[in-house]
């Protein structure tokens, strides 16, 4: 009775939960196969590459641009004093620029991820959950 209580307890959550389902290691071996496949398909690469295309040259674009305005911050205090507008100068207009930037980015890759990234990860997604 002792032993039949921790086996149980060994197999529930660490919460204390509902039992935690074990995988046999035939079907583990099975899922790593498939993901493999799935990871070195044509449909995969194209995928990976749409999500690559996109994010990584706008990271670089809005790193390049933060570091201008940190650099502008740092070495061109003359510049970045300049009133453009009352009290308003181009060090403030450069930082919410910053912050609007961040929003139109998050925006334009949610764009992105609904239209070209979405639609073929479901597709890939359904595929291997339907051999399963």
């Amino acid at each position: 009775m002792q032993l039949d209580r921790a086996a149980r307890r060994a197999r529930t959550a660490p919460t204390g939960g509902p039992p935690v389902k074990e995988t046999p290691p035939a079907a583990r071996a099975g899922a790593s196969r498939s993901y493999r496949d799935v990871q070195g398909s044509a449909e995969f690469g194209a995928l990976r590459r749409a999500h690559r295309s996109f994010a990584f040259p706008l990271t670089v674009a809005f790193i390049s641009w933060y570091f201008l305005y940190v650099l502008l911050s740092i070495y061109a205090g003359g510049l970045m004093g300049t009133e453009v507008i009352g009290n308003v100068n181009v060090a403030l207009v450069f930082g919410v620029a910053q912050f609007l930037s961040t929003f139109v980015i998050a925006w334009w890759y949610s764009r992105h991820a609904a239209t070209k990234l979405d639609p073929p990860a479901d597709a890939i997604k359904s595929r291997v959950e339907g051999d399963a």
